[in-house]
């Protein structure tokens, strides 16, 4: 799982890409060609972000709602942390009671266990170089039997090193 490539991929990504069942991306994409690299090597489930233009936007929803060896995940780009949620995302969360909840627009890595809804929430964090985060980063883990299992920290390197394009 990605976020926040704002228009950047190298041979890192693609790489780790290649090895999933499937890729989730949680938005500011940048550009067709992202998640063209992406869907061209695993089925991609994908969401806008709020640098995505209106191409992106067409072809990608604001959020999506699906399920996964029976584990309900919410993929959006911005919904905020547990107890911090916006408005928007806490509609969806209360009205879905999804399992899993992912976001990104932060470009923090961060995994957290949601008290009050029950959900597990992530975000991998930012994969692209443009941004404020240090290390470039993504999620791996595996469901199984509405399990969440094997999750993994991805590291792709500094910011600002730019791999092959």
């Amino acid at each position: 799982m990605i976020s926040d490539t704002h228009s950047y991929i190298d041979e890192r990504i693609l790489h780790y890409a290649a090895k999933a069942d499937q890729i989730w991306h949680a938005g500011d994409i940048g550009s067709i060609e992202v998640t063209d690299s992406l869907a061209s090597i695993k089925p991609l489930r994908a969401v806008y972000g709020n640098i995505d233009d209106h191409n992106l936007r067409a072809q990608f929803p604001k959020e999506l709602l699906f399920d996964c060896e029976g584990v309900s995940v919410l993929l959006t780009h911005i919904a905020g942390y547990p107890k911090k949620y916006n408005a928007y995302a806490q509609n969806l969360i209360q009205q879905h009671q999804p399992n899993l909840v992912i976001c990104g627009h932060s470009h923090i890595l961060k995994v957290m266990k949601d008290s009050h809804y029950g959900h597990l929430h992530m975000n991998p964090g930012a994969a692209g170089i443009h941004g404020f985060h240090q290390i470039r980063t993504a999620l791996e883990f595996t469901i199984d039997n509405d399990t969440i299992l094997d999750l993994k920290v991805i590291e792709f390197g500094a910011r600002g090193a730019a791999g092959l394009k």
